[in-house]
């Protein structure tokens, strides 16, 4: 998966790898253009399989750099280009460049705790100084994994020049900016990139490869490779359904709005092993030779792209080490359930209402749905027939199976019916993805019956009390400590509806993709928190049921907590440039609340 070794094996094997246009390919190839003014470095950096080796490539080839050299295992190359720039005399002038490609920081640097080699921490130098310099005939590429940049640099000999390379690289991670004015540096961090975009590019490259049509053409009997009854076939067709790529995609986005960024590689990982997965087989990926064999075996349900999409093909210590698995695993699909969905899978067969649902959406499916051996097992479990443990088990590792297809299954028509989010850990991801982000994203407004939702949420957590209004914000300590689980003295009301420069809203950052819950003070003063999806789900669960599940993370809470001490930070501000003379007396509002739960503030006046 790694770019340098698939252009070798697609050459070996006569092959045209999988390719589409990285989102940053534009951006990347314009710092090298022949026709700009000022020549400057550029740094890639992000988490591994982000296509920071790939994007270099793109850049050797523009430059016309020798394919020989490329495929080296040398992480560092070197080239030089001519940049056109107009001189005095308006003719067009050549300013020869050299461009220093390291490819591979981690892979060029020395290992923790040895020293760097002369040549190479004097090359390190030089580019530093370049960055301070517009004058120099030379700049940089260097791919670099996040944590892996800053570390190489602070291993270097410390010069001034080194120093405020650093702290710009440090600068531009921390802002998420990719330059700074009178550097000579771009800088592109490519795990903010949307994970949803790239499966957008990665997939349509991957199901549009023109060897997939010689599979088609190629196809021999019904029980050979891409013939009617092979898994591969249906999955690859599985793959290209509207709803298939809605719900994988769904997934990916939210994964992005809870701060799980999934690099490109994991994405192709992922594809390959939905339409090739089988627990049975070598490597549970299965060959063109396996195929035959699972279809004589009668266990083609077991290579499901439901079931693949998870990993479930893989072993468990396996999947637990392959990033995308263990992200869509905190998603927990197939372990989540309803007691509709279930009544549906186990007692739906000619039920006079659960019927149609079995119908449409198991019984149908003559791949992945009810198979000879999901009704048998079904029978023993509904029956009692076999106490083993080991059947027990058997059937219910079916049912995962089948609520995991069910989340790819279930239309956009039937998803409020069935409750679709509710196969899921997070009930209100749907709202979430519906509700606010695609309203934001298009400007509209979030519906009031969501932020006043949320903004019941709030007050629950910041006053540790079932308060029921929605319509202020309260802002309550304990007195003395603002990070109490009770806190009663009320600090101030903040009004949701604009009043007085005070209100409550959501909005969308478009710089960094993130859904932003703004409380504003004033104008001017302001507090922003980012709605991740666990912190939407946090609130509206605290907002409706009151109380969550031990298992809930102990994390939002806290983070809740800490934006409760940043508002009231923002209040006292706003205080400090309002406030008039003193009295000699202290007024205190101590909250308590109506049988109705709404708050109730009783006013203690105390003289020192």
């Amino acid at each position: 998966m790694y770019d340098e070794t698939i252009h070798r094996s697609a050459r070996r094997q006569g092959i045209v790898p999988i390719n589409f246009t990285h989102p940053y390919q534009d951006q990347v190839i314009q710092c090298f253009s022949q026709n700009m003014m000022t020549p400057v470095s550029v740094i890639l950096t992000g988490t591994a399989g982000d296509g920071k080796t790939h994007l270099c490539r793109q850049v050797w080839n523009l430059l016309k750099g020798e394919d020989d050299k490329w495929v080296s295992d040398n992480p560092y190359l070197t080239l030089r280009y001519h940049l056109t720039s107009s001189g005095s005399d308006a003719q067009n002038l050549k300013r020869a460049i050299t461009v220093h490609f390291i490819r591979d920081l981690s892979g060029w640097a020395p290992q923790h705790g040895a020293k760097w080699e002369p040549e190479k921490e004097q090359l390190l130098l030089r580019f530093c100084h370049s960055l301070f310099n517009p004058d120099i005939d030379e700049v940089f590429l260097i791919a670099a994994n996040d944590g892996q940049l800053i570390e190489s640099f602070r291993r270097l000999k410390e010069t001034e020049e080194v120093k405020n390379a650093r702290k710009v690289f440090e600068d531009l991670l921390v802002t998420d900016r990719q330059e700074q004015p009178g550097i000579r540096l771009k800088f592109f961090n490519l795990s903010r990139s949307s994970s949803a975009e790239l499966f957008d590019r990665a997939i349509e490259a991957f199901l549009t490869h023109h060897c997939w049509a010689d599979l088609k053409q190629g196809m021999t009997g019904e029980n050979e490779l891409f013939g009617p009854k092979c898994p591969i076939r249906y999955n690859y067709e599985l793959l290209q359904t509207p709803l298939v790529k809605l719900r994988i995609r769904s997934l990916l986005e939210l994964c992005d709005y809870n701060g799980l960024h999934v690099p490109i590689r994991q994405i192709l990982l992922l594809l390959t092993n939905a339409v090739l997965g089988h627990p049975d087989v070598k490597d549970h990926l299965m060959v063109p030779n396996d195929v035959p064999e699972v279809i004589a075996a009668g266990t083609t349900s077991k290579a499901s792209l439901y079931n693949n999409v998870f990993g479930g093909n893989l072993s468990e210590i396996r999947r637990q080490a392959i990033t995308i698995f263990d992200y869509l695993d905190r998603f927990q699909i197939g372990y989540e359930t309803s007691n509709r969905v279930d009544n549906i899978l186990i007692f739906g067969e000619g039920d006079e209402n659960l019927g149609s649902y079995f119908d449409n959406l198991i019984a149908n499916d003559h791949f992945y749905g009810a198979d000879s051996r999901f009704y048998a097992a079904k029978k023993e479990y509904i029956e009692g027939t076999d106490t083993s443990e080991e059947k027990s088990e058997g059937f219910l590792q079916m049912l995962v199976n089948q609520r995991r297809g069910l989340f790819f299954k279930i239309s956009k028509e039937m998803e409020f019916d069935l409750k679709l989010w509710e196969l899921t850990v997070f009930k209100f991801a749907g709202e979430y993805l519906d509700s606010v982000v695609e309203v934001l994203k298009k400007g509209a407004i979030v519906k009031r019956p969501i932020l006043s939702q949320l903004v019941r949420g709030l007050n629950r957590v910041f006053t540790g009390m079932l308060i029921n209004s929605d319509r202020e914000l309260f802002l309550a300590s304990s007195g003395n400590y603002s990070q109490a689980k009770v806190s009663r003295i009320l600090v101030e009301r903040v009004s949701v509806e604009p009043s007085k420069g005070e209100k409550v809203i959501l909005r969308h950052d478009f710089s960094n993709g993130q859904v932003l819950l703004s409380v504003f003070f004033s104008p001017d003063i302001y507090v922003d928190f980012s709605l991740t999806l666990i912190r939407f789900e946090y609130l509206s669960r605290i907002a409706l049921e009151g109380a969550l599940p031990a298992s809930f993370s102990k994390e939002c809470y806290e983070d809740l907590l800490a934006f409760k001490s940043c508002l009231i930070a923002a209040y006292m501000r706003r205080q400090e440039k309002e406030t008039g003379p003193s009295g000699t007396t202290i007024g205190l509002n101590v909250l308590a609340l109506t049988e109705q739960g709404m708050p109730d503030p009783i006013f203690v006046e105390i003289t020192p």
